[in-house]
């Protein structure tokens, strides 16, 4: 089984906690999803989100999945002017027989234009 590292992003319509959980639990369950993944093929979450949003950490809405027993980390973007407004990222590494080329990276609906060569 080898390690590998999903990509992903939502852009927050809002600054709330509420919503946050909301779009990030999409974000992770469509990675796990298109993934075939379980919490137990997680072995680390980096989290970031740009410097807009401060309701609420975004790993809260991964405990919120279940996924409690994974280390997860929250950072803070980069603040470049022009960048695309409250988005959320995640690095997951994770452990599948998938080759690198199979691992379906998620970006959901604005955020799909933040990496179109990966994006699916």
């Amino acid at each position: 089984m080898a390690v590998r590292a999903v990509r992903g992003a939502v852009q927050l319509e809002r600054d709330e906690a509420g919503h946050m959980d909301e779009q990030v639990g999409a974000l992770l369950t469509a990675v796990l999803e298109r993934n075939d993944l379980t919490a137990d093929d997680l072995i680390s979450i980096w989290f970031t989100a740009t410097p807009d949003l401060h309701s609420d950490f975004p790993a809260a809405a991964a405990r919120k999945l279940g996924i409690v027993d994974v280390p997860l980390i929250c950072a803070q973007e980069l603040d470049i002017e022009g960048a695309m407004p409250r988005v959320v990222r995640i690095l997951a590494h994770i452990e599948s027989d998938r080759p690198r080329a199979e691992i379906s990276h998620v970006y959901l609906g604005a955020a799909a234009a933040l990496r179109k060569d990966i994006a699916q």
